[in-house]
């Protein structure tokens, strides 16, 4: 049985589609990614999930249980963490620790023990005294999932956890979910971020409040429909702007100092395209056919969505 079950879900809000027919599944005690853009749906998925917003239709089914009919079970098992979490800035770490504590009526003969366990697991043992709201953000972050984590949930929901937070804090937040997840905890999280979906489990491709694609990281590369060529060259990255490439090339995307462009036939359209950038008199030119990323499979499914 899995661990998250998610039938045909249908939210509107007036003229505005939040999700339409939105369905997927995810194991239990895996990282399951949900992204997409802003506007997709992807946080109104989280509160549906997390009991705090009734659908139109569809039904959600945590461990067996109906988000609907068995809210109260539901909300026991799972621990929800909003883009903006709420943490309260006047009290300290260990405060807030107490505070979420007593909000989830953890028995107070475990209490100690619990937030002492995830002071050591987060990493906060050095600014207990510290007010939340001196916090880096970074560190609130790492607070919050403490916080959602008081009462041992079975599953987690997170809503583009580390959006506003620096990289390294980024890397730090997702080697605590690794290890959650090691724990047998499932957990749903949604991002922006390509880096981030990679180290999921399985991803899901959401847009226009349904899905577009799924499947591991691993898989993605094989969903992508054409071929792929990464061209290099001085400059080239700035002056693509104003260059128009011959019809042999279908889409130009820009990764980092490079371009990646979608072509049919990767060996017919490499010497077309090396003519072309010398015709500009691009210099330093490179050309090498290169597998699908998963931003370039995305890329291509939102096209073929819009």
């Amino acid at each position: 049985m899995y661990m998250v079950t998610v039938d045909s879900i249908a939210k509107s809000f007036k003229s505005v589609t939040g999700l339409g027919n939105l369905s997927f599944n995810v194991e239990r005690g895996i990282i399951y990614g949900l992204i997409g853009p802003d506007g997709a749906g992807k946080t109104t998925f989280m509160r549906i999930a997390a009991c705090l917003l009734l659908q139109d239709y569809g039904i959600i089914t945590i461990d067996g249980f109906d988000t609907v009919k068995h809210a109260s079970d539901v909300k026991r098992i799972i621990g929800y963490m909003p883009q903006r979490f709420s943490l309260y800035p006047d009290l300290s770490v260990c405060e807030n620790l107490s505070f979420f504590a007593d909000l989830f009526g953890v028995p107070k003969k475990e209490r100690r023990e619990r937030i002492d366990q995830l002071i050591k697991f987060s990493r906060l043992g050095s600014f207990l005294g510290l007010r939340a709201e001196n916090l880096s953000g970074g560190m609130k972050q790492k607070l919050a999932l403490s916080c959602t984590l008081i009462h041992t949930p079975e599953v987690l929901f997170l809503d583009e956890p580390t959006i506003g937070v620096d990289p390294v804090s980024r890397r730090e937040f997702w080697d605590l979910l690794s290890r959650i997840k090691n724990t047998g905890t499932t957990i749903v999280v949604s991002t922006p971020y390509m880096d981030e979906a990679e180290k999921c489990n399985r991803v899901g491709f959401i847009m226009n409040g349904a899905l577009i694609a799924e499947g591991s990281p691993d898989e993605f590369p094989e969903k992508y429909s054409k071929e792929l060529i990464a061209v290099r060259g001085a400059d080239l990255v700035k002056r693509s702007r104003k260059l128009t490439f011959p019809d042999v090339v279908l889409n130009v995307t820009t990764f980092g100092d490079r371009l990646h462009l979608t072509v049919e036939d990767a060996r017919a359209a490499a010497p077309v395209v090396r003519t072309f950038l010398e015709k500009y008199q691009i210099s330093g030119v490179s050309i090498e056919q290169v597998a699908p990323s998963m931003e370039d499979v995305f890329v291509e499914h939102m096209k073929n969505a819009q």
